[in-house]
């Protein structure tokens, strides 16, 4: 069967696994709950995945924020700004496709810009008008695949004041950051001077660095600012010079926009020796980025990274980009 869709090998072989999977599934004593839960999940990120595919050409930011933030208040204008400016910048802009903050992303974005990953919940409102009839509307069943969307498809996170479900949000980003789990992205906390993220960044300096439950640079994960027109700057200075990220046998290739002289190379080796068990050496496009057409032609820095210290690598990428 897999023989007969004409794949790459790559491809085939995990077509192959994945109905290897399905077989296995069904002869394994698993209960009817399992099934369907293991069918309606893969259902979606197929169907996601598929939508998302069309756009990969153009950045993404994944905007998050009360459902209750109301028309008019300080917060939506910033965030219906933020969606407008981005798009302007050529970004498209990922909601929850729900009311408040996201409503206000995809009306500045423009429905154009816009996608929204709906979450199908018994009491809440419907998807907002400015992302409703659009093919870019995902509905999603269960928060696990949803929130997997907002994560994977962006270069960058805008959070305004929330929830829990912001807050859940906001903290899975930072575990993935930190634990090397995602590619390092920005990370933006914005609000209209309400107090609402200085107070959560005091919590954790005060009681999660305090006690040592993360490292001091953990901090410089995520970026504070009551601004529209610094976030913005932010996420483009982010990617100034650098470009992505890949591990290559065990190494971390960093791919460039624009090359960097030798200077700062040795610089940046030297600086940040504390979480590099050699100097950064510059190094051409490895076989497998090629097989996959992944950015070939950009310059790259090879850096063997001890994959621990990842506030560390955000420090050196902001130093990069300088």
């Amino acid at each position: 069967l897999v023989e007969e869709l004409d794949l790459a090998p790559v491809d085939a072989r995990s077509t192959y696994e994945l109905l290897v999977t399905a077989i296995r599934m069904a002869e394994e004593p698993l209960s009817r709950l399992d099934r369907k839960l293991i069918n309606a999940s893969v259902k979606e990120m197929r169907y996601a995945f598929n939508v998302f595919s069309k756009y990969r050409d153009r950045k993404k930011v994944s905007v998050f924020g009360s459902a209750r933030t109301p028309a008019g208040d300080p917060n939506y204008e910033l965030a219906k700004e933020l969606g407008k400016r981005m798009a302007e910048a050529g970004w498209m802009v990922v909601t929850g496709a729900g009311p408040g903050i996201m409503s206000a992303a995809n009306e500045g974005a423009g429905q154009e810009s816009s996608f929204g990953v709906n979450i199908v919940l018994p009491f809440e409102a419907k998807p907002n008008p400015f992302i409703a009839s659009d093919p870019k509307l995902i509905n999603f069943k269960y928060f696990f695949t949803r929130k997997l969307m907002f994560m994977k498809e962006a270069e960058a996170f805008v959070l305004f004041p929330g929830g829990f479900g912001t807050l859940d949000e906001l903290f899975e980003l930072l575990t993935l950051s930190q634990t090397g789990k995602s590619d390092l992205h920005p990370i933006v906390m914005i609000e209209a001077n309400t107090g609402y993220w200085p107070a959560i960044d005091q919590t954790l300096k005060d009681v999660l660095q305090t006690h040592r439950y993360i490292d001091r640079e953990d901090v410089g994960l995520y970026y504070l600012t009551e601004s529209v027109d610094d976030a913005v700057a932010h996420i483009q200075r982010f990617y100034r010079v650098y470009h992505s990220q890949r591990y290559v046998d065990g190494k971390l290739i960093l791919r460039l926009n624009v090359d960097i002289p030798d200077e700062k190379v040795g610089a940046l080796s030297q600086e940040f020796i504390d979480s590099l068990r050699g100097p950064i050496q510059r190094v051409g496009t490895s076989s497998s980025e090629r097989q996959d057409g992944d950015v070939p032609d950009l310059p790259r820095l090879k850096l063997d990274f001890d994959r621990s210290h990842f506030g560390r690598l955000r420090q050196l990428i902001d130093r990069l980009n300088e």
